[in-house]
């Protein structure tokens, strides 16, 4: 089948992108890299404040910032004026698609709320990007990373289970599953206008998106009123779910089924651990999950990473090399597939890209053009 290099399953479509920081401009980019063409709106001065979170050659291109941003326009308005209404509104005439996440009362106090957007473009498709729903008591409220996964349970989860203290993800979490959220809904909504010529309204809210995204696994007990139970899955909150410690270094190791476990053991040299009925089947497993990592680690413990691997591939155990994160660079699956790309910037110089992971029989996705300098 012919590829179409850089064009992307989403050419055509026109995005204005009123968005900063994370969860906004991770949804845009994912649609850039599909082809969209999106124009990211920035104040004058410095702009998105996401660029200037780590050092850039530029001051201005920071690591995160560029990871975010490739394949858009940049176009510095200033909204507090009339001339930069004009423009922006002007844009907005042929756009597909507008994508912010001004709370709501700073969008109708410019003029960007739905009603008075849709009378430009009567069929554009209208993302907030909110931190909490519209119809809650808390719709309005500023939300941060760290809000919300303290809000939503997430923080609690490091301490579900023993003794330690709720901690946050070393990770934007839940800005990143919530820019998810948003890009899979303004394709759905887009979907809908071509089968029915409507624009609409999406709202996307991060508190209850990553509160779906959280209790998919860890309602759990309270699923049924019938039998009760405690609330998050045992195996995932295990204080001995971790990777490996081996004689040099970890692994990563996850048997799941009653034949991977049987598997396991009798390559480790220990089947009878199978004959206890704490462990035979998943049910008693899942319960008793816990003890059984606890075993697991000590039999781990006495070979070494490079052993283990071997071992365990060759009779189909779930086994993974542990990378640190600059080990991460060099993993031969990720060298193979070319998943970090040198890319030579017209004004920072040479830096490292992520390409995008999801691949299109028809379509060769492409950095078609490098963030831009706030100008």
């Amino acid at each position: 089948m012919e590829k179409y290099v850089g064009a992307g399953p989403l050419s055509g479509i026109k995005i204005v992108d009123l968005s900063t920081v994370v969860f906004g401009p991770l949804a845009t980019m994912i649609l850039a890299d599909l082809g969209a063409e999106v124009i990211k709106i920035e104040s004058p001065g410095r702009g998105d404040v996401m660029r200037f979170a780590g050092e850039s050659p530029t001051g201005d291109l920071g690591p995160i910032f560029t990871a975010l941003n490739r394949n858009k326009t940049s176009l510095v308005l200033d909204l507090n004026t009339i001339e930069g209404q004009t423009e922006l509104k002007t844009l907005l005439c042929d756009a597909d698609v507008f994508l912010h996440n001004i709370r709501m009362r700073g969008a109708q106090r410019l003029g960007l709320d739905f009603e008075s957007v849709r009378k430009l473009r009567s069929d554009i498709i209208y993302v907030h990007c909110a931190g909490f729903g519209s119809d809650g008591p808390y719709a309005g409220a500023p939300a941060y990373d760290d809000l919300i996964q303290a809000a939503a349970g997430y923080a609690a989860l490091a301490a579900h289970g023993d003794t330690e203290e709720p901690k946050y993800a070393p990770s934007l979490i839940a800005d990143k599953t919530s820019g998810l959220f948003a890009a899979y809904s303004t394709l759905a909504a887009l979907y809908d206008r071509q089968r029915s010529g409507r624009g609409q309204f999406v709202e996307v809210p991060m508190f209850e998106c990553f509160t779906f995204f959280n209790m998919i696994e860890n309602l759990y007990g309270r699923t049924y009123e019938e039998c009760p139970g405690e609330m998050s899955y045992p195996r995932a909150v295990a204080p001995s779910r971790k990777p490996y410690r081996t004689r040099d270094g970890y692994i990563g190791l996850v048997p799941y089924s009653t034949a991977q476990w049987e598997a396991f053991f009798a390559v480790a040299g220990q089947p009878e651990v199978m004959s206890d009925p704490r462990f035979a089947e998943y049910k008693q497993r899942t319960k008793s999950i816990e003890e059984l990592y606890s075993i697991v680690a000590e039999i781990v413990a006495k070979r070494s990473s490079a052993e283990w691997l071997d071992l365990l591939r060759k009779v189909d155990i779930p086994v993974a090399r542990y990378n640190t994160l600059d080990d991460v660079l060099r993993d031969p699956h990720l060298e193979a597939v070319s998943m970090f790309q040198q890319r030579q910037h017209p004004t920072a110089g040479e830096y490292l890209s992520v390409r995008h992971p999801v691949r299109f029989s028809a379509h060769e996705l492409s950095v078609r053009s490098d963030p831009n300098s706030h100008t």
